[in-house]
């Protein structure tokens, strides 16, 4: 039976409704405990949602300068279009295994109706790229803004700590190297002679390269073309998504103030509580995406929030309120997305 685009966009549309009534279902504290954390929040829950609108928007711009660098003379993908195929492609990506995948292929099957198949693949991969390499530079900055707050006296340097911030900072200029020889050459055949390499996927590997060589060659080099021709949407949708993570971090901040965390007030002890929130949604972050092969990372991102926010002297009770507001948020624009794909996207 022929897949049509409809029939494919009904399929991510019941998997995201499957994937939220199961995440509801399997929330990993009581109703009355929930309950308890939601009525202690009361109206701070609307800045933590809120903030992801804002969020989500400078995703979108990151997104926009790579896809408009792609377009052709007449041709036109419209903001708000964006906007949603960014939040339904993160929801997608929260609510599925394999280190959130399920957001790509809708997004590029959405793109699609808009421009060609190649140029709506390379910029969804472009970006996709683009989304992680802004990570590493996120995890690669928090150490030394972690350091500046060590020799400061405001956070503790150990051993452990020194130990740890240094694995951190090569991890992430291997991961630099990695991604500037992607830029320049391309990645996607790469990746599929990879996935040949996984017990059972080779013959797989080889008849997709066979028959798709010349398709995934010009996606190769449309994502060459980027940092080669158009240095300006490069860097500008790097630092949009570094900024992303940056206005995320005000979520964590709310959380802290509302249990009157606020490293002593005024504007130095505002400051320095914005800087523990990039701390702790830097190590969170991480933790999460070297274990990202569970639908939400389901008990990894609690972890990741309780050990970060203990590494800071703070309570453990903070870390279990942090991380279940958050999986709320979460399951909120999870649903949120998964709703959007069924309203009308054609501008």
């Amino acid at each position: 039976m022929k897949w049509t685009k409809q029939r494919l966009n009904n399929l991510f549309f019941f998997l995201g409704v499957a994937a939220v009534v199961v995440m509801l279902f399997t929330f990993d504290v009581s109703f009355v405990e929930l309950w308890e954390h939601l009525c202690r929040a009361g109206y701070w829950l609307i800045p933590i949602i809120g903030i992801w609108i804002v969020v989500y928007g400078i995703n979108a711009l990151a997104w926009r300068c790579i896809i408009q660098g792609k377009l052709k003379e007449g041709e036109h993908v419209g903001w708000w279009r964006i906007y949603k195929l960014t939040i339904t492609g993160y929801a997608l990506n929260y609510a599925t295994p394999v280190g959130g995948l399920g957001g790509e292929p809708y997004r590029i099957l959405e793109l699609s109706r808009d421009i060609d198949k190649e140029r709506a693949t390379s910029s969804v991969i472009l970006y996709a790229m683009m989304h992680f390499f802004a990570h590493f530079w996120f995890w690669f900055v928090s150490v030394f803004i972690y350091l500046v707050l060590a020799v400061l006296g405001d956070v503790p340097m150990t051993t452990a700590v020194a130990t740890t911030l240094t694995v951190i900072a090569i991890f992430c200029l291997i991961a630099f190297y990695v991604f500037s020889k992607g830029y320049r050459n391309g990645v996607v055949i790469k990746i599929i002679k990879g996935i040949g390499k996984i017990p059972g996927l080779k013959g797989w590997s080889r008849r997709f390269l066979d028959r798709h060589t010349e398709t995934l060659r010009h996606i190769d080099e449309q994502i060459a073309a980027l940092h080669r021709q158009d240095k300006r949407a490069f860097y500008n949708s790097l630092l949009l998504e570094f900024f992303s993570r940056v206005v995320q971090s005000l979520e964590i901040m709310f959380m802290l103030l509302l249990f009157g965390v606020d490293c002593g007030g005024g504007p130095t002890g505002l400051l320095l509580t914005f800087l523990h929130s990039i701390l702790i949604l830097s190590f969170t972050t991480l933790f999460a995406n070297l274990i990202g092969f569970l639908p939400m990372q389901l008990g990894v991102q609690e972890g990741g929030f309780i050990l970060s926010i203990a590494a800071l002297g703070l309570s453990a009770a903070l870390g279990i309120f942090v991380s279940i507001i958050c999986r709320v948020r979460e399951i909120i624009w999870i649903a949120i997305g998964i709703l959007l794909m069924k309203v009308d996207q054609q501008e």
